[in-house]
């Protein structure tokens, strides 16, 4: 296979999901980082002049304002990844994730430099926001545009390695920050989770710069269709699969930062038990991720998108209710089940298909707007506030998780309807898969041959 354009041999599906799936995983890295920092340390060193409750709320505050930037991201880096191309705006966000992460790791704390402390913590958080809500529908496409289409769901899900890969990182080098005494851990500990980043961004540019443009966009380039608004484009021909791609989207933002943020930090804060029971289950659940995002993908190859997503979405909902439970008993076995459930099975099974579901349900002239904005702006509420919402209704609820989990019943709920009128994309085409026209009811599309 060659880049006629180039003259050069064009890389293989494999070593492009590769690319695709390292990439990612850096950038998730960084971003779940601040995840991790929030529910264990910030408390401690940016907004230690609260009381306990609150300065766990307003580093949850700060978590979430990285999920309010990102769709600034997922905009400017989406319409430019549109008209520019997949390959230079990754480049772009991976420097931006990185660059911001290690001066995360040089702030000096509230005791240093007192109110400043915060406010360049949130700014900081802001432009990991930027950097991520732009990178996600560039590494997305680049596997799938390459992909064949028998092996889509399979080659796209290396993308979405990238979210329990990054977060099995960031756990990991938590886990061995935390067997530092605790002085050494808050001084400079956790420090050194943040400053690796430098290295990884290293990694990250070199893998990418190996990569050519995607043949889909190389299509539209050559035929000159790039699309002068893809967001105006975007919303004028496809509004409809759009909302409710962010519908799916609900179940898979909710599961994840429930179980990586907020259910860390009621193990450690609300039932005071050791965090390093939660940080080690977080970090099996997340390794168990990586490895069924890939089997979920493929699976979708056989049976559809749909199947395989629903699957996912069911266990999350009957799950919510005994997660609840178990957390509840203050075992550590039964605690670790939870989590290993909730980061592995959960959203393995639900995340894995994603990819390429919603990447073939938009036309190539727009896709990387559509997968930005979908992804983006719905993970303000299915995702950065989850944290929030969870703490609030603790306090509803005495203490306890059951309305927690009752939100959890209702998120899947609204994940598998939206799924349903939504049309199975198994083997539809990316070239011009839906230029152009609204998308049929679901009852009205036939099964792909």
């Amino acid at each position: 296979m060659s880049d006629t354009r180039s003259g050069q041999a064009a890389p293989s599906p494999r070593r492009v999901a590769l690319a695709s799936a390292v990439g990612a995983t850096i950038e998730w890295y960084d971003f779940f980082l601040y995840g991790t920092a929030a529910a264990v340390v910030f408390d401690k060193l940016y907004f230690n002049g609260l009381d306990g409750p609150a300065a766990q709320f307003a580093a949850f505050a700060t978590f979430a304002v990285g999920f309010l930037a990102r769709p600034i991201g997922g905009l400017v880096f989406g319409h430019f990844g549109d008209r520019i191309g997949r390959k230079q705006m990754l480049l772009l966000t991976l420097v931006i994730m990185g660059v911001g992460t290690a001066l995360i790791g040089l702030l000096p704390t509230y005791d240093q430099i007192g109110v400043w402390a915060p406010v360049a913590l949130v700014v900081l958080r802001v432009l990991q926001g930027i950097g991520v809500g732009g990178e996600y529908g560039g590494a997305v496409l680049l596997a799938v545009e390459y992909a064949p289409a028998e092996r889509r769901g399979f080659y796209g899900s290396f993308a979405h390695i990238g979210v329990p890969g990054g977060l099995a990182l960031a756990a990991g080098a938590f886990s061995l920050a935390g067997l530092l005494p605790e002085e050494a851990f808050l001084a400079w500990g956790w420090r050194a989770c943040f400053l690796v980043s430098i290295v990884l961004l290293g990694i990250g540019a070199y893998i990418r710069l190996s990569v050519m443009e995607t043949p889909e966009f190389a299509k539209v380039q050559e035929r000159k269709e790039i699309s002068r608004l893809p967001l105006r484009d975007l919303l004028a021909q496809q509004p409809r699969p759009l909302l409710l791609g962010m519908g799916t989207r609900f179940i898979e933002g909710f599961t994840f930062n429930l179980f990586s943020v907020y259910l860390l930090a009621y193990v450690a804060t609300n039932l005071e038990l050791p965090r390093s029971w939660a940080l080690d289950a977080i970090l099996v659940g997340a390794v168990l991720g990586v490895v069924l995002v890939p089997i979920s993908g493929a699976l979708s190859d056989l049976v559809g998108r749909k199947p395989v997503f629903r699957v996912g979405a069911w266990i999350g909902l009957v799950f919510a209710f005994p997660a609840a439970f178990l957390i509840q008993t203050e075992d550590r076995w039964a605690i670790s089940v939870v989590f290993v459930v909730g980061l592995g099975l959960v959203y393995g099974t639900v995340y894995g298909p994603l990819a390429a579901f919603w990447s073939e349900l938009f036309d190539t002239r727009y896709r990387y707007t559509a997968l930005s904005t979908l992804y983006q702006v719905s993970g303000i509420l299915a995702s950065g506030l989850t944290p929030l919402i969870a703490a609030w209704l603790v306090t509803r609820g005495d203490g306890t998780l059951w309305w927690v989990a009752g939100y959890n019943v209702l998120v899947a709920a609204i994940s598998l309807v939206c799924a349903r009128f939504l049309p199975e994309t198994r083997g539809r085409a990316l070239d011009g898969a839906a230029a152009a026209r609204e998308l049929e009811p679901a009852e009205q599309v036939a099964a792909p041959a």
